[in-house]
């Protein structure tokens, strides 16, 4: 008699009813005047799952996943249930301010399973699996240089001290936060363990890790990140927070698995970006008038383009809190939420809420104004140009090379060229260039090569510029004050495309960058290039500098036949 399994039906149906359960608890959420989440695409934070009780929570059906200072978000089964009634009184009582979020049964269960990981980190604590601040914020004092935190960690390693992992990871994290790095690298070589920060958006060796602190060091980031522990074969995503200072730092987590052992990369996100004002990106006089005008329209699509780390993130943070007052309602959708913005409603994407759907639940919340995160399909871009249609000031961003290429890019993902030029109002383009140290930076006299890129550059900007026979430039050093790299800081190169009629017509008939670009030219708004090499003639960064992140291709091409940027070169002469 034959035999049928039904594992996989089992399965399927399980699957439905999740999705069902999601689909319901996403509808009831507007009514109970609460925001929907799914804790399966959400890092819970351990320490904010210790303020409520394990008892208390699955008495009250209810998880505590975030935690910024006093501001506690908590999901919620059954907000009018008299157990989460009185709980959600107490936290209030305790002195938390907090932000409730309605989840599904089995969102909560996650949740109440991350107890069993908190209950081995209390377990095992005892000065092992804590982060010292104290000792993170006494250190980083003492850290000028690259070769301060080499130097520490190889001390560490050669003496056996039951603090060995601590010692190691409050250097670490000091010497990051001294030299102001982004990210910290930890990735496993066949020769050993190699960490790396990325300062100023370049990635930079520090010192090779004993192997024999791998593991262990692994093992403190995940439970101190609310990954599983056990769990090597898959990417994992995490979270944490510890106070440097009178800050709080917030580190995001991401491992993968890799031949050698799991390579873990941490952001550290400085909550001083999410105060980042439109006149700290240092727009150009050109743009600046631009945006400005575009902020005040009450719709439209405002794109910002680049690729992983150029700053659009950053740029679209200013622009909210630039177009944010009490009368209007902003709700944003992210991957993940990266800082916090105080009077915005802010949601993170995961396994059943992604952009698209999200971004269809947004549309019900009554919002002015949106900002999606990414656009990177059709639907998500079908929905925002619906939206910017539609009554709504849209922000989002898109990874391509240059303002121009967002048209081409849209029109790639299934968008209709015909409705772009009544949907998006600006598309902007930009990178970040490394801002030379003030206190070592030195004066040159630029050769004539530099002299003849920068007249060809700026051959066409907006504002005539002269450029003499000698011209005086920067080029970096190093010193203590900025760690021996010569650079201190980063700053935006700008550019941007306004949809006007000629612009328009050129994306419906042949949009091709080139195109766009000659139809654009009428703007007077500089290219990233004339933005960089006007920061170069200002003295703010070098010209190898600004060609390490803006393609000057075209003008060295140009420059080597003796032509215009603009003019055409006669190929015949190649031809064979």
């Amino acid at each position: 008699m034959n035999q049928f399994h039904d594992d996989d039906t089992t399965k399927r149906l399980a699957d439905l009813r999740k999705r069902g359960e999601e689909a319901l608890m996403q509808s009831l959420a507007p009514q109970y005047g609460l925001t929907y989440i799914d804790l399966h695409g959400v890092t819970i934070n351990p320490e904010a799952l210790t303020k409520i009780p394990e008892a208390k929570a699955k008495q009250a059906n209810m998880i505590a996943f975030a935690l910024m200072r006093q501001n506690l978000s908590v999901a919620v089964m059954a907000p009018q249930e008299p157990n989460t009634e009185r709980l959600l009184n107490e936290l209030r009582q305790a002195g938390f301010t907090l932000t409730v979020f309605l989840a599904s049964r089995a969102s909560i269960e996650h949740g109440f399973a991350r107890y069993a990981d908190q209950k081995m980190t209390t377990a095992s604590k005892k000065g092992i699996l804590d982060i010292n601040t104290e000792a993170i914020t006494a250190t980083a004092g003492s850290i000028k240089t690259i070769g301060d935190v080499h130097q520490g960690l190889t001390k560490i390693s050669t003496v056996n001290s039951p603090r060995q992992i601590s010692e190691t990871l409050e250097l670490m994290f000091a010497g990051a936060l001294a030299l102001k790095a982004s990210d910290i690298h930890i990735e496993p070589a066949a020769m050993g363990i190699r960490l790396r920060y990325r300062l100023d958006g370049v990635l930079l060796d520090i010192a090779d890790i004993d192997t024999h602190l791998y593991g262990r060091l692994m093992s403190r980031l995940k439970l101190l990140s609310g990954m599983t522990l056990n769990e090597r074969k898959e990417a994992q995503d995490g979270r944490f927070q510890f106070v440097f200072g009178q800050s709080e730092i917030e580190v995001r987590a991401s491992v993968i698995p890799g031949a050698g052992g799991e390579s873990m990369v941490m952001r550290l996100l400085d909550p001083g970006v999410a105060s980042f004002s439109i006149e700290k990106l240092d727009l150009n006089p050109y743009l600046k008038v631009v945006m400005e005008r575009e902020l005040k329209r009450p719709n439209g699509l405002i794109i910002t383009t680049g690729p992983t780390g150029s700053g659009k993130t950053t740029a679209l943070y200013a622009f909210l809190r630039a177009v944010h007052d009490s009368e209007k309602k902003i709700i944003t959708i992210e991957n993940p939420v990266e800082y916090k913005l105080p009077g915005i409603v802010q949601t993170q994407i995961g396994p059943d809420y992604t952009f698209a759907s999200g971004l269809r639940a947004i549309l019900r919340q009554d919002p002015d104004i949106i900002m999606v995160g990414e656009i990177r399909d059709r639907e998500v871009a079908e929905t925002a140009i619906h939206a910017a249609q539609t009554g709504h000031l849209v922000f989002s961003t898109l990874h391509t090379n240059s303002a121009a290429g967002g048209f081409p890019r849209l029109i790639d993902l299934g968008v209709d060229a015909r409705i772009i030029g009544s949907s998006v109002n600006v598309m902007l383009g930009q990178r970040l260039v490394r801002v030379l140290c003030p206190h070592c930076k030195k004066a040159v006299v630029a050769s004539p090569e530099q002299i003849t890129l920068m007249r060809q550059t700026l051959a066409h900007y907006p504002e005539p510029v002269t450029i003499a026979d000698e011209v005086t430039i920067y080029e970096s050093v190093g010193c203590e004050a900025c760690g021996g790299t010569g650079f201190k800081g980063r700053v935006g190169v700008f550019e941007a495309i306004i949809i006007d009629d000629a612009v328009e017509e050129i994306v419906i008939r042949d949009p091709r960058e080139v195109m766009i670009l000659e139809a654009a030219s009428s703007q007077n708004i500089p290219s990233m290039a004339e933005d960089g090499m006007i920061k170069v003639l200002a003295g703010v960064t070098t010209i190898d500098e600004l060609e390490r992140v803006v393609d000057l291709q075209n003008v060295r091409r140009a420059k080597e036949q003796g032509l215009a940027p603009d003019e055409e070169i006669d190929i015949s002469k190649y031809i064979i």
